[in-house]
C-alpha cells in the first residue's frame, strides 16, 4: 500500500465495541475486530488505506471528526446510538471535507420509531442501512468510487 494511498476514516459509535455479545439476533455475530478486518481487505482492495475508530463517547467522536476533517479522502460513519441524539456530531461531520457515508448495520427504518431519525442524513452523502456489516464495505467503495471520480 501507497503511504501516498488516499485514507478513509471509519468511525464507530457507542456499543459497536459489543457487536458479536449484544444482541445477536439484531446486529448478528460478527466482532468489531472483524468489521475492522473487512474494512481493511476491501480498502486495500481499492488502494485505499484505513484510519479504524470506536467511542463510547460522544466527544470523542466528534474530537476524531475535528482531527481527521481535511485528511481524509472519505469518511463512514457508524454514529449508532448518536444517529438519533448527537447534533455535536453532525455539526462536526458538516465541516468534513470529503465524502461522507453514514452506516447502519440494521435497518432503523424498520425498528422503534425514534431510530428512524437521523441527525446525520442531511450532512452525508449517502446512507447505507441493513446490510449488515457489508454496508461498510459498500461505504468504502462508493468512497473509492466517488475518489476515482474526482
Amino acid at each position: 500500500m501507497s503511504p501516498n494511498a488516499p485514507l478513509v476514516a471509519v468511525l464507530n459509535g457507542p456499543n459497536l465495541n459489543l457487536l458479536g455479545e449484544r444482541q445477536p439476533e439484531v446486529y448478528g455475530r460478527e466482532t468489531l475486530d472483524d468489521v475492522r478486518r473487512l474494512c481493511l481487505q476491501t480498502a486495500q482492495g481499492a488502494g485505499l488505506q484505513v484510519d479504524f475508530r470506536q467511542s463510547n463517547h460522544e466527544g470523542e467522536i466528534v474530537e476524531a471528526i475535528h482531527e481527521l476533517r481535511h485528511r481524509v479522502g472519505g469518511m463512514v460513519i457508524n454514529a449508532a446510538a448518536y444517529t438519533h441524539t448527537s447534533v455535536a456530531i453532525r455539526d462536526a461531520v458538516a465541516v468534513v471535507d470529503a465524502p461522507v457515508i453514514e452506516v447502519h448495520i440494521t435497518n432503523i427504518h424498520r425498528r422503534e420509531a425514534f431510530r428512524g431519525h437521523s441527525y446525520l442524513s442531511d450532512v452525508v452523502d449517502g446512507v447505507i442501512a441493513g446490510c449488515g456489516t457489508q454496508g461498510y464495505t459498500l461505504a468504502i467503495s462508493r468512497i473509492a468510487g466517488l475518489l476515482t471520480r474526482s
